[in-house]
């Protein structure tokens, strides 16, 4: 931030009134620090950025679960193996993102600094419809870049404690220009989500177990990966396997390698003997 002409001493914008938004105070004061507001030069397209491909969430019994693969691709190339597209943004929501990866990350940067600002200057925490509000404003505020080809597609899951008594983990989808969408059970996002969204719909049942959520995402990550070549699925020879995270009235926790090395196996050996998956129960 701007430097005082006194040493030691923080400069006038941190006293000037304003709103509780992080955002909004880098834009009046250095908005050459918000990358999603960067445009490219007129008629110029971004070719050839890594893009992060297919996440998911879906809600569970004691919460809210999600998961991610990770690949990243340009083009018909694998940019990374084992790329991070899940990341918990406070105690009790998280996020995770398909699109060009470099302004990904620096969104969900972002984002885990606007809602911790908000927390300290209002003394208490955002509500999570605010919460997907809030992230819904950030993703309009690049739409310039995603009209040239840098688009940011994240995916909001939360545990609400002022939810009703089985309805506490709650999910929220966007598109390119900030539309906010509440989704209802489960939800993908990235170029293999319709066949991640196809498995779930066969595989999710409300009040499942953590260890059933967990399944059925691996299975629905799996089919994405089996028709969409940028999607990736468990490696099991680079011990590289999905992100998967869930959130409960305890807060965010990220499945342990051990649990998610166990859980992908479990899957990949019944795949040997139905390669297409589980049939969905009647």
């Amino acid at each position: 931030m701007a430097a005082s002409d006194h040493e030691g001493r923080l400069g006038e914008e941190f006293f000037t009134p304003g709103s509780s938004s992080f955002t909004d105070f880098l834009a009046a004061h250095r908005p050459e620090l918000l990358s999603t507001r960067r445009v490219l030069p007129d008629g110029v397209r971004a070719e050839g950025a890594p893009h992060g491909t297919t996440v998911l969430a879906l809600t569970y019994r004691d919460g809210v679960l999600i998961a991610g693969d990770r690949r990243a691709t340009m083009g018909n190339l694998i940019a990374q193996r084992d790329l991070e597209k899940v990341h918990p943004a406070d105690d009790h929501c998280a996020v995770a993102f398909a699109g060009t990866v470099g302004l990904a990350v620096d969104m969900v940067k972002l984002y885990q600094v606007e809602l911790a600002h908000f927390e300290k200057i209002e003394g208490i925490p955002m509500t999570l419809a605010a919460k997907a509000t809030r992230l819904a404003t950030m993703i309009r505020n690049n739409l310039g870049q995603a009209m040239q080809g840098l688009a940011v597609v994240p995916l909001l899951a939360g545990y609400d404690p002022a939810a009703p008594e089985g309805a506490r983990g709650r999910v929220f989808s966007f598109d390119v220009v900030g539309g906010r969408y509440e989704k209802f059970g489960f939800h993908a996002e990235g170029s293999g989500s319709p066949y991640a969204r196809g498995a779930l719909k066969k595989l999710y049942r409300p009040g499942m177990s953590r260890r059933e959520a967990a399944l059925a995402a691996l299975q629905a990550l799996y089919d994405a990966a089996d028709d969409d070549s940028a999607t990736g699925g468990p490696d099991l020879t680079r011990r590289i396997y999905p992100i998967v995270s869930v959130i409960t009235e305890d807060g965010f926790e990220r499945l342990a390698e051990r649990e998610t090395e166990e859980l992908s196996r479990e899957m990949v050996e019944q795949r040997h003997t139905r390669p297409d998956g589980p049939n969905a129960g009647v």
